[in-house]
């Protein structure tokens, strides 16, 4: 079968459609027949060796991080699925292999995909929405609350913006004008125009800040939240993470200790608690999701649906940095 193969680290050449074996599912896994995958920038980034410190992966591996498809065979022990079920994942880190025909996922990472969806839909779904409902879960977001959250119109933020709506919360969110009009349909009240006007220039006193972009963005938070907000943020790792969730030693841990230090005195300065965000691949959170956008509270966006074989132009738009809403292809 064509699976589309991480061979070594760095440019977009790093990653070629090559023939691949056919995965066996093992002991409590799943064998999914692959529909269609999801696009996200972990995937160049790991392209780019940026988690080498992180993960540590055996190449080469078939790359991709999140599916949809149908269970086409069960290994032993694996209980929570049958063949025939509809179904999507977000992929072990260490193995991934989503860009294939074929894909083996623990069962505890897979959940059937919501009923309302075409695979293209549910495909982009899993990473994006996995990284929304968890960093939103840490913000312990209550009716009423101001949320900001940066980067809106992005597969994490056209989420993240619906889940905290769902929650009760009052959003505002930065975009540029052409994503304007989709975040105020997802549920924003607010949109800051990056390009025109600094946030923390006309933003104060919020209540939570979910940074969902690089650069700056991250310490200008901390200007527009009240005294005892929360933060979280995909950039960076934090020594919390890096120690509890990442199980780096002591002299790592010490490393990225002293290079959160601007970020920990502005925490302190503040007032605000702070973490940066490693989302876990969960099937039980991606039956909260599925509810969700069967019941009418939650709505994937997807920006553009390329055929498998033009997966590397798939990633270059990706990599444009333009795309509102998921890039996914259909197998």
């Amino acid at each position: 079968m064509q699976g589309y193969v991480l061979t070594r680290y760095g440019s977009a050449r790093a990653m070629q459609l090559r023939e691949v074996a056919e995965p066996t599912a093992g002991d409590g896994e799943v064998l999914i027949n692959v529909h269609a995958a999801g696009l996200n920038p972990v995937d160049y980034k790991v392209r780019q060796g940026w988690m080498r410190p992180v993960w540590h992966l055996d190449l080469p591996l078939v790359a991709g991080s999140e599916l949809s498809g149908v269970v086409e065979a069960v290994g032993a022990g694996a209980t929570r699925f049958a063949v025939g079920d509809r179904v999507y994942a977000r992929v072990d880190k260490l193995k991934l292999g989503a860009f294939a025909r074929s894909a083996v996922v623990d069962e505890n990472f897979v959940a059937r995909m919501p009923q309302s969806l075409k695979f293209e839909d549910a495909a982009g779904l899993p990473l994006a929405g996995l990284t929304a409902l968890q960093g939103l879960r840490w913000l312990a977001i209550t009716p009423g609350d101001r949320v900001f959250i940066s980067g809106g119109a992005g597969g994490v933020g056209t989420l993240a913006i619906q889940l905290a709506v769902w929650m009760g919360a009052s959003v505002t969110t930065t975009a540029s004008p052409r994503g304007e009009e989709l975040v105020k349909s997802l549920g924003a009240e607010t949109v800051i125009n990056y390009h025109e006007h600094k946030f923390k220039d006309v933003l104060s006193d919020y209540d939570s800040a979910f940074v969902l972009t690089d650069g700056k963005d991250r310490t200008d938070s901390f200007d527009i939240l009240k005294q005892g907000a929360k933060m979280v943020s995909v950039a960076g790792i934090d020594p919390a993470t890096a120690r509890d969730d990442l199980g780096m030693g002591r002299l790592v841990t010490a490393f990225v200790w002293v290079a959160n230090t601007k970020i920990r005195g502005q925490s302190g300065r503040r007032g605000v608690s702070y973490r940066s965000l490693l989302m876990h691949p969960s099937g039980d959170d991606l039956e909260v999701l599925a509810r969700l956008v069967d019941g009418g509270q939650l709505k994937p966006v997807t920006d553009r649906v390329f055929p498998f074989e033009q997966i590397p132009d798939a990633f270059a738009y990706l990599e444009e940095g333009h795309a509102k809403g998921k890039v996914v292809v259909q197998l």
